[in-house]
């Protein structure tokens, strides 16, 4: 059985009330420790390893670092709607996520084939990047830019 296909069927499994107190935990604050948790929901730090590496296992979590863009010199971020070749809309996505300054790439449907989040240090890095690779891209036909002009909410599930 292929990863994809065995991931896929274990992840239907159903989630207790343990488990979605040990993700919600996570999700707040990835460094939690697992006595921590355990002492909030009564039960053994254990317990709390063995769900926790369950969930990892099963596709359900996962703890990573998160940057902030702005204290790592990116201070000009845009979104980019990215129209392209029908036949070659999923080749143009899996080469524009292999730039440095593509943080996001997700196929969608309505006026644009593709929708782009970039991160750069200023508008020159943008100009730069817009011109000098992404008009370079085979496949690309046509952008429109979106300036972030202000974060108001940004969460990570």
């Amino acid at each position: 059985m292929a990863m994809e296909e065995k991931t896929a069927i274990q992840t239907t499994q159903p989630l207790d009330d343990i488990d979605r107190a040990v993700i919600e935990a996570m999700r707040k604050d990835g460094r939690t420790a697992f006595s921590q948790i355990a002492e909030q929901l009564n039960v053994s730090p254990g317990m709390i390893r063995l769900r926790y590496n369950r969930l990892v296992e099963l596709g359900y979590l996962k703890v990573v670092a998160v940057t902030n863009p702005l204290m790592m010199g990116k201070r000009t971020m845009a979104m980019i709607g990215v129209r392209t070749d029908g036949s070659k809309m999923l080749e143009v996505a899996n080469q524009l996520s292999d730039f440095d300054e593509v943080v996001y790439v997700v196929v969608v449907s309505g006026r644009y084939d593709l929708m782009i989040e970039v991160f750069c240090r200023d508008h020159e890095d943008l100009l730069n990047f817009l011109t000098e690779k992404l008009a370079k891209v085979d496949g690309v036909r046509e952008t429109e830019s979106f300036m972030h002009l202000k974060i108001v909410k940004e969460i990570y599930f």
